[in-house]
């Protein structure tokens, strides 16, 4: 059995090999298919009709980035695709098609995983959207690209990143410089999701004016947001009182996007964490969309999976 896949220049094969036919090798092992190369086209053949189709449609989806502007991959994106076309019956044209996959600096950012695709879209649909599971499950990266989005289509005339300034196991106090200086080390996430996405250029010139900004949380009380995308990072962080006093700055026009790890608070012990008491209250609001991410939604290092299974698993069994 097989298939084939046509190739325009001889540019679209080397990207879509990798460095020493390290992706087409991935492919091949992974789904036990041979991938030859022909003048005009990419010959797959194996013994499985559905192996082969699901190659085609990762090859498909890597020439349309590549004709879209995507100038490099990087072998995780590979196996991201991978797991995504093993595990799940939507395919990549079909989320492209609904505004999930998103370009920019000739790259293209949308959700890798099930559950990746469920806080996408439920960020399009709701007004307050909190997503709880643990560290590399895009949470705040694939917000951060949302709101990248809202800005360009002018759905937002500005972006606010926020999240609170707990220390850990640190005193601010003993940080040097300034108090912007001082909260530097706990934005920087933020700051380096935003890079990924926006010319540096651009984002100086959105900061200068406001179109973007970045600030502690403690510096939005007393404000209504109106016609804003806001992200509010680390909410595991947040006390009860401040996530109240966060969740009532929303203004008009405005969405908000609430992330956090309950399993990885900061505060100090004895202290209600708003991020917990939010899930307990605001669960069944109209208007407000709960999104829970797990180890299965983890998209970096695949050991880092396996490290959080481990202790989800542990935490079942005490």
């Amino acid at each position: 059995m097989q298939r084939t896949v046509g190739i325009g220049n001889p540019k679209e094969l080397q990207l879509l090999f990798g460095p020493h036919d390290q992706y087409i090798k991935i492919l091949e092992n992974e789904f036990r298919v041979e991938i030859i190369i022909e003048p005009r086209y990419l010959r797959i053949k194996g013994k499985s009709l559905k192996e082969i189709e699901k190659v085609v449609e990762i090859l498909e989806y890597l020439l349309e980035s590549i004709r879209n502007g995507q100038k490099e991959f990087h072998h995780k994106d590979i196996y991201y695709l991978i797991r995504t076309f093993k595990e799940e019956k939507v395919k990549y044209k079909d989320m492209q098609q609904e505004g999930l996959i998103f370009s920019f600096l000739n790259k293209q950012i949308g959700p890798r995983t099930k559950g990746q695709r469920e806080y996408v879209e439920a960020i399009k649909k709701y007004d307050i959207v909190f997503a709880v599971g643990p560290a590399g499950t895009g949470k705040t990266y694939l917000a951060m690209a949302c709101a990248v989005e809202a800005l360009k289509k002018t759905q937002a005339r500005r972006i606010i990143l926020t999240r609170p300034a707990i220390e850990a196991g640190e005193s601010l106090g003993y940080l040097p410089g300034d108090m912007y200086e001082k909260i530097s080390p706990y934005l920087r996430p933020l700051y380096d999701a935003l890079y990924d996405m926006m010319p540096a250029e651009q984002i100086e010139h959105y900061l200068e004016t406001g179109v973007i900004e970045v600030a502690p949380l403690a510096y939005m009380r007393g404000r209504t947001l109106n016609d804003a995308f806001i992200i509010l990072d680390e909410a595991q962080n947040c006390t009860a009182e401040q996530m109240k006093m966060f969740l009532t700055r929303l203004g008009f026009d405005s969405k908000a996007v609430i992330t956090g790890d309950i399993t990885q608070s900061d505060l100090p012990q004895g202290n209600p964490v708003g991020l917990r008491e939010a899930q307990e209250f605001l669960q069944d609001i109209e208007g407000i969309k709960f999104i829970y991410l797990s180890g299965k939604d983890v998209v970096r290092h695949p050991l880092v999976q396996k490290i959080i299974e481990a202790y989800e698993n542990k935490n079942i069994h005490k």
